[in-house]
């Protein structure tokens, strides 16, 4: 189930994580992240984020070679005060400020996510395909009955 959309105006800042080029076609985009999520968890990635403003989760989706059909990267990782100390492994991104529409995915993860982002992509939001993201926070740790904010970057 997805709540309402809001748009609001998102300061920009910076992310340090690991990613994956992927696409959505053929369910790929699912499989990839899936993966990147395993890989984050087995290989322990939150305590090498140095610097981070909190232990929230952030799935930025950028570098889209043209929409929703075509490639681009997925980051998964935190928010940090800076990118000057950038371990090795990880990937950093810089989220532009800007006008977001959001959005808050409830139910049950990963199925109430997923079921969000079909919604947006069926939508016809005016997107600038820059970067979106998801922000799994503390409503995030009941995984039968969760809460996760989607941002969609549009104009």
């Amino acid at each position: 189930m997805t709540k309402t959309m809001d748009k609001v105006d998102i300061n920009g800042f910076f992310l340090l994580g690991i990613s994956v080029c992927t696409a959505n076609a053929d369910g790929q985009a699912a499989k990839d992240i899936g993966e990147l999520w395993g890989r984050f968890m087995a290989d322990e990635i939150l305590p090498q984020i140095t610097n981070r403003v909190s232990d929230e989760l952030y799935c930025v989706y950028t570098d889209y070679e043209s929409d929703l059909t075509g490639p681009y990267t997925a980051i998964l990782g935190c928010k940090v005060i800076t990118l000057d100390d950038i371990p090795v492994g990880l990937t950093s991104h810089v989220v532009a400020a800007g006008s977001y529409v959001k959005r808050i995915a409830k139910g049950k993860l990963p199925d109430c996510v997923a079921e969000a982002w079909q919604q947006i992509w069926d939508g016809d939001m005016d997107r600038k395909y820059t970067a979106d993201f998801d922000v799994w926070g503390a409503k995030t740790q009941n995984p039968d009955d969760a809460e996760v904010e989607i941002y969609v970057a549009v104009r």
